[in-house]
């Protein structure tokens, strides 16, 4: 008798019902099958057992893109212990930290991020071993997969909700959280994701989004429930994802906006077109209106998803309507960058008031989005009073500000703590960010709050062009003004690049100092 939902299952089924189909191109070369890769990951979940370690454990993997995070995806879950999937772009004292609140008990790491995290091993005896994990055949990963005994492999939870895997929040306004995510969950949420993503069996997914993010937005376990094929590019480079995308006739891929605007640039600039289309999954923040025509020039179809760490990744999915085919490019790609609709596993999304009243659907009445589903984590790792802050009984509470609009559809105006109020109005940065983002000169852009003695706090854009284009401040103050309200239209814009996450996302917190230091950027008061 099992113990329920778990994505280990997804891959049994591949292996017996797509025994020879390609599991895994890897960049190295290397192509491994559905039976090979379960043959893999049963390997290493009898390696780390034979390590002491098992159910309440944690193991930590520090691994770009490629088979070995792939499989550890099911092996480490396999063991019994619960998978920590390091962000490849920290630092030491970030790498300790987590580490530490962790406890994790073993840390498998790539040779080329070993040197990463040799002196934080050094000094903590508890973590049993580091094993360098290299393409080589006879490298000491292959090794220690090798030597252990059968124990019997991937093995399944005594209950569906076992931590599977703990998920490191990018830590904009602290310390990060571990979020914990179950086995039941992340079974739920890779079904939905895969599904909002039409993900199907002859499918070829090139992994331009890290499998540390989310799991894969839950698509390490969601392509392999599919049996497609897991094309791995250890980082999102554009021009190596074009011949990726070549050469393997990719059909999907997912990532930031700040990916997909960089390789429809690519693309658009040398004239690829894409045949088959791809289909592009993108989050963190709706495709600009330029992004989103260069990638239907190119041959991409452009799916944007909602979610958070707490979620599991996307929740929300903006699902084209029929009637959209009919509109105008600019109303379609404004209805396109909204955040959407529930995907088919999550059981609600709502937005309330402050008094936890749903809004009206006039696509004005802000409030607060809240996620009722089992697609939400089971909590923060030893933070009982973060948890309940945010985990209350309508559901999860997200921090995003959102409106609904008549047709159902979620539109996020601003994170709560982002939303600026000049002279007593409010005003959502999100909103500003979008006009100025029709631009087709610019490539990323935050808005942010200023503190100004007359009116409170006023609007300052910080702006990042795409190479080789050209905007002047006057230009993005007046596109804004002929939108919106004068009063939203950003007194100060900033050309500079734009301080991000591991995870890539904006740090508003740092471009907040920003504009309370002289000198910060190359400034151009507005009119």
């Amino acid at each position: 008798m099992t113990g329920g939902l778990t994505p280990l299952t997804f891959l049994r089924r591949s292996a017996a019902s797509r025994p020879g189909v390609c599991a895994v191109r890897d960049a190295d070369g290397r192509e491994v099958t559905y039976l090979e890769l379960l043959g893999r990951a049963d390997s290493l979940a009898n390696a780390i057992r034979a390590e002491g370690i098992g159910p309440g454990d944690l193991v930590a993997v520090l691994a770009p893109n490629g088979l070995p995070a792939l499989e550890a995806h099911f092996g480490v879950p396999g063991s019994g212990a619960g998978l920590v999937a390091l962000n490849t772009r920290l630092g030491p004292d970030e790498y300790a930290y987590i580490l530490d609140h962790s406890r994790a008990r073993l840390l498998i790491v790539d040779e080329s991020l070993a040197d990463r995290v040799s002196g934080i091993v050094a000094d903590r005896p508890a973590l049993r071993k580091i094993v360098h994990n290299t393409s080589g055949q006879e490298s000491p990963y292959e090794g220690w997969l090798a030597a252990a005994e059968d124990s019997g492999g991937i093995q399944e939870p005594a209950d569906e909700l076992q931590c599977i895997t703990v998920n490191y929040t990018s830590g904009t306004t602290g310390r990060p959280k571990g979020v914990i995510y179950t086995h039941r969950g992340a079974y739920l949420n890779a079904l939905g994701s895969a599904s909002a993503f039409d993900v199907r069996p002859e499918s070829v997914f090139l992994w331009t989004l890290p499998m540390f993010h989310c799991n894969g937005w839950c698509l390490t376990w969601g392509v392999t429930a599919m049996g497609a094929t897991h094309v791995c590019l250890p980082r999102p480079d554009p021009e190596a994802a074009l011949r990726a995308i070549a050469e393997h006739r990719v059909t999907h891929l997912c990532g930031a906006p700040v990916v997909l605007s960089s390789l429809v640039s690519e693309a658009f600039s040398t004239g690829v077109v894409f045949d088959p289309p791809v289909h592009a999954a993108v989050g963190g923040a709706p495709p600009s209106p330029s992004t989103i025509t260069r990638a239907e020039v190119s041959g991409m179809v452009v799916t944007h998803l909602y979610g958070m760490t707490e979620t599991y990744g996307p929740s929300l999915v903006c699902t084209p309507l029929p009637q959209w085919s009919g509109v105008g490019f600019e109303e379609r790609a404004r209805l396109m960058a909204r955040q959407g609709v529930p995907t088919v596993v999550v059981r609600g999304v709502r937005v309330l008031d402050d008094e936890l009243r749903d809004v009206p659907r006039d696509a004005l009445t802000m409030g607060e989005i809240v996620v009722d589903s089992e697609t939400v984590m089971a909590g923060y790792l030893d933070d009982p009073d973060a948890t309940e802050a945010v985990l209350r009984p309508e559901g999860l509470h997200t921090g995003d500000i959102a409106v609904m609009h008549p047709d159902g559809y979620i539109e996020i105006r601003d994170r709560a703590k982002d939303i600026i109020i000049s002279g007593g109005e409010n005003i959502s940065s999100v909103e500003v960010e979008h006009v100025i983002a029709m631009h087709p000169a610019v490539a990323e852009v935050a808005v942010v709050a200023r503190p100004d003695e007359t009116w409170g706090e006023v609007p300052v854009a910080f702006v990042h062009l795409s190479a080789g284009q050209t905007a002047t401040a006057d230009e993005l103050v007046a596109l804004v003004r002929g939108r919106l309200a004068a009063f939203k239209a950003p007194k100060e814009v900033i050309f500079t690049e734009l301080p991000k996450t591991a995870t890539g996302k904006i740090r508003k917190g740092d471009l907040r100092r920003a504009v309370r230091e002289e000198g910060a950027g190359s400034s151009h008061p507005s009119v």
